[in-house]
């Protein structure tokens, strides 16, 4: 068994305009002085990394680590949840996903995915020059729009559609491949990739690509009321990355798993800070120790109603409590009589 590395946070949902959040080191140092000794990086935010550079000078990589381990931190991984997002788009969702492409690309699908596609190549490259082993992103959607269809799907079309997808992606996962780092896809509604079963069929679509691996993030399987303990059962062999994100589930008579179009106050499914919600971190934590997870816990802050810095600072001492040292021992050793095979033979009666 493995101990989990943490506390960890993802800085995407804290960057911003007001210092210390608006740079690398002060909000390094920030998080520092709540606890963590990890970062995992949003590659979209300037703010945070030039994702071509670090992609082809080992020099600025180098030294764009040294700013962060100046800081007590080491770095996690880098995330290109945006861009990967951006490797494949539904036409009826162009408007909404062109904000996360460099405003000369807006309105312009196919270049736009030729970006995302070089973008996650860098992620790559970059991941490797630092010396990590994995990498979080999003599969992004071609089939979205059918996910609860009327009228029913035509025959065929979740098979082409995951083909499709495989298509856009084996390149990006060759260039992982051969940066000799994982690809982890953060299963999420939104995405084509968003419970067991469509991870499932878009690995073997790939060919069972061995670089085609998980982000676990229990808090999209309460809000989908999927059994998020027995999903680490099923693919623990897949799960390279972790992040700790708390949630509820509430249905009333008037809304359940669709959330009624409501903000995110009013649903009955809302992610909470650690703590706040209804995962059961005692037994994730344990069940990954069991399967031997060794990467990092990382928060991921999303709260309806808690204010960031208070979820910021409050998460810090939630994981590090619920990381296990793993044990080098069982508990009955003392009474251990060593191996005897005539022993064995003997209590075995042969």
């Amino acid at each position: 068994m493995k101990t989990i590395k943490g506390p960890a946070i993802f800085l995407a949902q804290f960057m911003g305009d007001q210092p210390p959040f608006d740079n690398l080191k002060t909000i390094c140092k920030w998080v520092a002085s709540l606890g963590y000794v990890g970062v995992q990086i949003p590659t979209w935010d300037a703010r945070c990394i030039d994702l071509k550079q670090a992609a082809e000078s080992k020099d600025y990589c180098d030294e764009w680590k040294g700013i962060i381990e100046s800081c007590g931190l080491q770095v996690t991984e880098l995330s290109t949840h945006l861009q990967g997002q951006l490797v494949a788009v539904h036409n009826a969702y162009d408007e909404l996903f062109d904000g996360f492409a460099p405003k000369a690309l807006r309105g312009n699908p196919k270049e736009r995915t030729a970006w995302a596609v070089e973008q996650l190549k860098y992620a790559a490259k970059a991941s490797r020059n630092l010396g990590l082993n994995a990498h979080a992103t999003f599969s992004g959607a071609l089939m979205w729009h059918t996910v609860y269809p009327w009228p029913q799907r035509p025959a065929g079309l979740v098979e082409d559609g995951f083909a499709a997808l495989a298509k856009r992606w084996l390149p990006i996962l060759n260039a992982f491949d051969k940066a000799g780092v994982d690809l982890c896809y953060e299963i999420h509604p939104g995405e084509d990739l968003h419970d067991g079963i469509t991870f499932e069929r878009f690995w073997e679509a790939t060919g069972k690509h061995e670089r085609c691996n998980l982000l676990y993030d229990p808090s999209h399987f309460v809000l989908q009321q999927l059994d998020y303990l027995q999903y680490i059962d099923f693919y623990h062999d897949f799960i390279k990355m972790f992040h700790v994100k708390d949630a509820e589930f509430n249905p009333t008579g008037k809304s359940g798993v669709y959330g009624g179009y409501q903000d995110w106050i009013d649903r009955p499914g809302r992610f909470r800070s650690l703590g706040d919600g209804q995962v059961d971190f005692k037994s994730i934590f344990s069940k990954l120790t069991q399967y031997g997870y060794e990467g990092w816990a990382v928060l991921e802050w999303e709260c309806c109603m808690k204010h960031p810095e208070q979820g910021a600072a409050e998460g810090a001492p939630f994981i590090k409590s619920h990381i296990i040292r793993a044990t080098d021992k069982t508990f009955d050793d003392f009474a251990s009589v060593g191996k005897d095979q005539k022993l064995n033979k003997r209590i075995l009666g042969i």
